[in-house]
């Protein structure tokens, strides 16, 4: 039996939506790749919650059906408020996969993970065979790590020796992600922590010597993946 959700019927985004209309030009340029039947990967954070309204508003619009395989609990939560189907990883492999990015490299290299899902994230992005990332130029730097750090994904237990390994790897800046809406650290979806950490340079080594640390479960930085830049103008 279903029960009809109010809370869900009424979910919008946490908070407050930065550059929403250049969000909306990069996210109306996506919803055209979308065929009716298709499977798509939904990446976290606003600008793919606003790249998935704008696909579910085309497909009620024109009269096709998609599923999603979302990357987050609230990622889930908004593809149940807009009508669309999800599946898991383990359901199906999806046609196409979209997300945002902190920051993102001439190259195409990335960092992500400023709402904790960069397992996820990485998990969705790795099964597709072709993904877009929706950014502003605001998003566009020289070299990553010039305005963001690198989030970590870290076990509990592991924090003093995946802290040594870090400084070790050329850190120079360590700090346990705090909540904004609770008390204490940001717990990720899979009962982990979250160190966000600067580097003095991040080079092509860098996301595998981090993920060799015992205790790391995954890092924000995507290091040539082969990822397609969308812009409102590109």
């Amino acid at each position: 039996m279903q029960r009809e959700s109010q809370l869900l019927k009424q979910f919008h985004w946490s908070a407050e939506i930065a550059n929403y209309e250049a969000k909306r030009r990069t996210a109306e340029r996506i919803a055209k790749e979308v065929k009716d039947g298709q499977v798509i990967g939904a990446g976290s954070g606003s600008t793919s919650f606003v790249a998935l309204t704008t696909l579910a508003e085309r497909a009620q619009r024109e009269g096709f059906r998609f599923s999603a395989i979302p990357t987050s609990h609230e990622v889930a939560m908004a593809c149940v408020a807009l009508g669309i189907p999800t599946l898991r990883p383990m359901d199906a492999v999806p046609d196409w996969y979209f997300d945002g990015a902190d920051e993102a490299d001439p190259a195409g290299n990335l960092i992500k993970g400023r709402g904790g899902a960069m397992y996820q994230e990485k998990l969705i992005l790795r099964s597709s065979p072709k993904t877009f990332i929706l950014v502003d130029r605001s998003k566009l730097v020289e070299r990553l790590g010039t305005r963001f750090p690198v989030p970590v994904e870290v076990h509990p237990m592991s924090v003093r020796l995946v802290e040594a390994e870090l400084l070790s790897l050329g850190a120079t800046e360590i700090r346990i992600r705090t909540g904004s809406g609770k008390d204490g650290p940001v717990i990720t979806e899979n009962g982990n922590m979250i160190f966000d950490v600067r580097f003095a340079s991040i080079g092509a080594g860098l996301e595998k010597d981090i993920k060799s640390i015992t205790g790391v479960l995954e890092s924000g930085l995507f290091w040539g993946y082969g990822v397609e830049i969308v812009t409102p103008d590109s």
